[in-house]
């Protein structure tokens, strides 16, 4: 059995200067030290305090579940925690993306974790669910899998070509940003799903466009969207740093009276 050694910190910690495309100079500058005890503490040959490295990865924007890493590999205690979101602690939490998604409805809108995984999601979002593959509908269910899978919701997007070179571009530049390899593995399955129409390498707005439109068939009509990422500003938890919540908004007024009607019949509405 193969014996991996852990990497240093302070090779880690190159590997997030370089992510960052920083040079020694400007972390150095950014983090008020010299630039000559930062290439000490990369090459290993000198020791940074815990106080050194938080400073670091707070200037580097390393996620908070990395920066633990960051620690531990520095001999250091983890300092973030990573509660469960039905802990007691995240009752104001829970209580705020709840308060969220039904004040949206009847537009929908879903929280997603850092790999795209559905943790929760109003009526609304039922819209795209419809007629998914039940395999792709157990959770947990990766919504960037479901869009685009072509037993998912692929074949109802009208602008699929559009849709898929932004998601794939998106989830392309979180996985470089964070470095994760789950998110380097969903964007290469994604990657190999097929797709009929162009895809363009970069967004270019169609006419009127101001926002990347999803486009999204349902029976005969024809539903334009918008999206919006909503995150906590303040996160010190784990989890609350890793939640983000994918709002969708009508992007025309026939968009809107649709949503409106169904929402007005469904259940409980």
């Amino acid at each position: 059995m193969t014996t991996v050694e852990p990497r240093p910190v302070g090779a880690l910690l190159r590997q997030w200067r370089e992510r960052r495309r920083l040079s020694q100079l400007q972390l150095s500058l950014d983090a008020d030290i010299s630039s000559r005890h930062l290439s000490f503490v990369e090459t290993g040959r000198s020791k940074p305090t815990r106080e050194m490295i938080l400073r670091l990865s707070e200037q580097l924007d390393v996620p908070l579940r990395e920066r633990n890493g960051l620690l531990l590999a520095g001999g250091y205690a983890p300092v973030y925690p990573a509660s469960s979101l039905d802990a007691p602690e995240l009752d104001a939490v829970r209580t705020a993306l709840r308060q969220v998604l039904a004040g949206h409805e009847p537009n929908p809108a879903l929280v997603v974790d850092r790999h795209w995984n559905l943790v929760d999601g109003n009526a609304g979002v039922q819209l795209f669910l419809d007629g998914a593959a039940p395999d792709l509908l157990a959770p947990p269910v990766n919504v960037l899998r479901l869009s685009l899978h072509p037993e998912g919701a692929a074949p109802n997007i009208v602008n699929l070509g559009e849709w898929r070179a932004h998601v794939l571009g998106r989830l392309r530049r979180q996985a470089a940003a964070t470095g994760d390899p789950v998110l380097h593995d969903l964007h290469a399955e994604l990657r190999d799903y097929p797709c009929d129409q162009p895809e363009s390498e970069v967004d270019v707005p169609g006419a009127g466009d101001v926002v990347v439109p999803l486009r999204f068939c349902r029976g005969d009509e024809v539903l334009s969207f918008f999206s919006t990422t909503t995150v906590f500003g303040t996160p010190l938890d784990i989890t609350v740093a890793e939640l983000a919540i994918e709002s969708f908004f009508p992007a025309d007024r026939s968009t809107k009276d649709y949503l409106q009607a169904t929402g007005r019949a469904r259940p409980g509405a």
